[in-house]
């Protein structure tokens, strides 16, 4: 392995974005912060939108602040994003629009749209992919419906991370891991599916080349060379799908393990050489998103800190501003157990007031309605500590073993009083860290795809020689326990 070689990872996240420098000396990985930014939706005219442009900028603001910290030890560039969301290009590669937010209303009813032209068994059969009301083909299928002019005159679609790169180097191709986000990819035949694809009447033509993770897209343009001063720098697609950068670079060894990405959203899964697709998978909403290195992920996307990242907003707003680790201390200190919630319920899933949303839920459920601050961030953390026992339980009878430890990587990780839950909860040991996975992740797969690694052992290896974890051992399993028996009846109702 070369050392002294700089990577840069763009990060780019639901609330925020940055530039990190992963130097390696060798010996260790070291992350760095060069440019954070904020990532802040626009609402026009009723439509919830990514200011894309304003993105692009923040990333050309990072390269340029890298340039003069890290000059010619710069080796490699990558960009991850979120999944689903995309840009439709003209014949001339122009950008028809900004990308609709995820969260965007446009998809109500899609869902049971899409099932009238292929029913939802036959979709996920091809797919694999949990149902998800902001799935892009739930989107493109709205573009269908409401015939916009934009998607008849589109000639490609390129997903958030694919239309960076694309600005980047002018190179129009979708990277493996975010276009199995879609519900559009067979990870069966590893391509797009045919079947939904015609089914749901979409434009064949706008589905286009797909690469996997740790390919070379080649370099930067020279126009964005220039106006950062970072020289030809190599662009390379590590897994441009968040999540599988993050679990790129889960430190664990051997095979009875699961993993969480805890964020904005929690991705609860194990790695598998092949899709799981039967009828089991189905019942229980699993899917089967793409690795790297030929891995598939199958996990379950459920709702994460998002519970507690809007109530925050809800009460910012209203001149309470407080910061993520003054809420966890209130909620630590208030009473265990006073009310319990799904939080994948759908009341949860649209911006807006989420304690209120909160106290409703547990007044409709005939609980007691949280009041203080404290109470209503408990019950969001014990909600998704159980939800993630429901889980896990769920997966070990799909992959037919007991899976021993948790690994819980992710800017989530900083909320030790979720990683302590979460292992009260499950039952058994939780391995938090590192923090910076998504960014880690990125960068190994930059530096096998310049030869700098061999192998994803191999690039677990320097992370675990790299970045710092913490154990959490289970406290008090039997008031758990009775609070699981209570949560499966609120959930499953």
């Amino acid at each position: 392995m070369n050392a002294n070689r700089v990577f840069l990872a763009v990060d780019l996240g639901a609330e925020s974005g940055r530039v990190v420098a992963g130097s390696f000396d060798g010996e260790k990985l070291s992350l760095e912060d060069v440019h954070r930014f904020a990532n802040t939706p626009v609402r026009v005219l009723g439509s919830l939108r990514w200011d894309i442009l304003n993105l692009f900028a923040e990333i050309k603001r990072g390269l340029t602040a890298a340039a003069r910290k890290y000059g010619s030890s710069l080796a490699g560039i990558g960009v991850d994003t979120w999944g689903v969301d995309y840009g439709l290009l003209d014949k001339k590669g122009e950008l028809l629009g900004n990308p609709v937010h995820y969260r965007d209303s446009r998809t109500d009813g899609m869902m049971e749209e899409a099932y009238r032209r292929l029913p939802k068994r036959d979709i996920y059969a091809c797919t694999g992919i949990q149902f998800m009301f902001f799935n892009t083909v739930y989107q493109l299928l709205s573009e269908v419906v409401h015939q916009n002019p934009a998607l008849a005159v589109s000639d490609r679609l390129l997903f958030t991370p694919d239309l960076l790169n694309y600005w980047l180097t002018g190179e129009k191709v979708n990277e493996r891991t975010i276009a199995s986000t879609s519900q559009i990819y067979d990870p069966q035949c590893r391509h797009w599916s045919k079947v939904v694809i015609e089914k749901l009447a979409l434009p064949e033509k706008i589905f286009g080349e797909i690469i996997s993770p740790g390919a070379v897209l080649g370099p930067l343009l020279p126009e964005v060379a220039d106006e950062t001063g970072v020289g030809s720098l190599k662009v390379v697609a590590p897994g441009c799908h968040d999540t599988a950068s993050a679990v790129a670079a889960v430190p664990a060894e051997g095979t009875r393990h699961a993993y969480l990405s805890s964020g904005t959203w929690s991705l609860i899964g194990v790695e598998s050489a092949q899709p799981i697709i039967n009828d089991k998978s189905f019942e229980i909403g699993f899917t089967n998103e793409i690795g790297v290195c030929d891995t598939v992920r199958v996990l379950k996307n459920i709702s994460g800190l998002w519970l507690v990242q809007e109530s925050r907003r809800t009460w910012a707003s209203r001149g309470e501003d407080l910061g993520y680790e003054e809420l966890t201390k209130l909620a630590e200190e208030a009473s265990p157990f006073a009310s319990l919630i799904n939080p994948d319920h759908h009341a949860f899933a649209a911006p807006g007031d989420m304690p209120a949303r909160i106290q409703d839920f547990c007044t409709r459920t005939g609980q007691k309605a949280p009041e203080t601050k404290g109470s209503i961030v408990r019950t969001a953390l014990e909600g998704l500590a159980l939800k993630y026992r429901w889980v896990l339980t769920k997966l070990e009878a799909l992959v037919g073993h007991r899976l021993e430890v948790l690994h819980i990587v992710g800017g989530g990780t900083r909320n030790r009083v979720l990683s302590q839950f979460t292992a009260n909860a499950i039952n058994r040991p939780v391995i938090a860290g590192p923090v910076e996975a998504t960014s880690a992740g990125n960068v190994l797969l930059q530096m096998m795809g310049t030869g700098d690694l061999r192998s994803l052992a191999e690039g677990r290896e320097l992370v675990r020689r790299s970045f710092e974890t913490e154990t959490f051992l289970p406290v008090d399993p039997h008031a758990w326990d009775q609070a699981y028996g209570k949560f499966v009846k609120i959930a499953e109702a």
